[in-house]
Parts: C-alpha cells; structure tokens; sequence
C-alpha cells in the first residue's frame, strides 16, 4: 500500500504543481487502534513555488483527494496556512508532524517545524479541541445501549488527551497505547482498554459494542476535570519572527 499512497502523492503534486513536505498517517491507524478495514487518512503539507506567495490574493490553500474508492483520503494544507495554524497550537496539525507513520518528508522540514511546535505549543488551546471532540461524541453514544466502538474509542482517547494536558507539560502523544501508559490510571482501566483496542482491531467499522459502564464513567470524569481546570492553563503563542524565518527558508530549500 505505501507504494501505492507514494504514487498518488506524486500525481497530487505533478497536478497541483507543489512539492509535499510531508505526507502521513493520521486517524485511528496513526493513533494505535486501526480496524481491518479501517481508511487511509492521509494528511499533507505541501508549498507552492516562491512565485506563488507574492500575490495580491491568495489562492486555494488546501488539497482534498479521493482514491480507491474514496477509501484513501489525501488531504492538507499549504505551508503558510499550515504556519499560521501552529502559531495558534493547532491540535491535527501538531498531530500530523508527530505521526508515527510517515510516507514521505523532508527531514529538515520535519526536524524544524517539530522544534518551533514545542515553543508554540498552548496547553489550553489544544485541551478545548480534545474537550469538544469528547463532548461531541460522548453526546451521539452516551443513551445508546450498543454503539460504534470507534466513535467510542474516539471520546476515550480524546478524554485522556485531556488528563495529559493537565498533567503534563509536553504534547500528547500520538499514539494512544502510550499516553495510556504513560499516565497514572487506574489498573483494570487500563487492562481494559488495552482488551479494548484487540477487540477494535479484528472488528470492522461498523461493529456495535454493548456498553461499557465504567470506561465511560472515567471518560466524563476526565471531562468534567478538564472543564473545570482548562482556564488555568498557561497560553502560548508561536513566534512570528521565528515563524517567518523558517518560511522563508522552508521555500528557498531545494526539497526535490
């Protein structure tokens, strides 16, 4: 399958006329608890040539594509959208730059963009992205006695994601197994998800789970801590000048 995804990073970039910088993994393969028929969720970013920029109007600065039968999905942003976004501690994008899997990058790029993340980076900006995304879908599951174990399983890791965050002063990772490890919960919690994540993984995206009382009990409670703790979290804010200076390097670097 990489050979393939290569394949249709180069015709984005032969019909868009830009160069990817990075292209990864991102959804439920990239956080550790894929389906066997989960999607390719593929996120870019990608620059135009330097002439591009110098514009009175700025064009499209986003990439969307389907292949296989929509069961690959290639999308991005462009490098100075993608700039702006980490100024203000984009959660996907600080997401995409940590993917543990990668299908292509410009290591210097990579290197960089993931050093100016860690000073950008906003505690209690990325916890309301995790808050909402747990609230939004506890709120389609909490009343039904059978759901879809994904979207569960998106509300449990966004849940921990947010115990991370007032917990830790680094990013979260990306991969769920290892924030679960990393954190201090409580044995038969984490036995639990762990069981979990095997039964996620030979189930298809449709599967139905009955209900799981207590996962889901530890869920709110981390929200509602999160809730009641995200506005004494310090705020950070990328540093433009810094910002501009790895633009402007980013776009005179050969990355071909």
């Amino acid at each position: 399958m990489d050979d393939k995804i290569l394949e249709y990073i180069d015709r984005i970039e032969e019909t868009n006329g830009v160069i990817v910088l990075l292209a990864c993994e991102a959804g439920s393969r990239a956080w550790g608890f894929p389906s066997p028929d989960s999607d390719y969720d593929i996120r870019i970013i990608y620059k135009h040539e330097k002439d591009w920029y110098l514009r009175l109007t700025e064009d499209k600065d986003t990439i969307e594509m389907m292949f296989d039968n929509n069961n690959t999905d290639i999308s991005g942003w462009d490098l100075r959208k993608s700039l702006r976004l980490l100024r203000k501690s984009n959660p996907p994008l600080l997401e995409w730059i940590q993917s543990p899997i990668i299908y292509k990058a410009d290591s210097k790029f990579l290197t960089g963009i993931n050093s100016i993340a860690e000073c950008a980076y906003s505690r209690i900006a990325t916890i309301h992205h995790y808050l909402s995304m747990a609230r939004n879908c506890m709120a389609e599951i909490e009343n039904m006695r059978n759901f879809k174990l994904k979207k569960f399983f998106y509300a449990l890791r966004a849940s921990v994601a947010c115990k991370w965050i007032l917990e830790r002063d680094t990013m979260p990772p990306v991969i769920f197994p290892e924030m679960v490890e990393k954190l201090e919960i409580k044995d038969h919690l984490k036995k639990r998800i762990y069981e979990l994540i095997t039964v996620k993984s030979s189930s298809c995206e449709s599967y139905l789970h009955h209900s799981e009382p207590e996962l889901t009990a530890f869920v709110f409670e981390c929200l509602d801590r999160a809730q009641s703790e995200a506005g004494n979290l310090p705020s950070s804010k990328g540093n433009m000048k810094e910002l501009d200076f790895f633009f402007i390097k980013t776009l005179t670097d050969d990355n071909k």
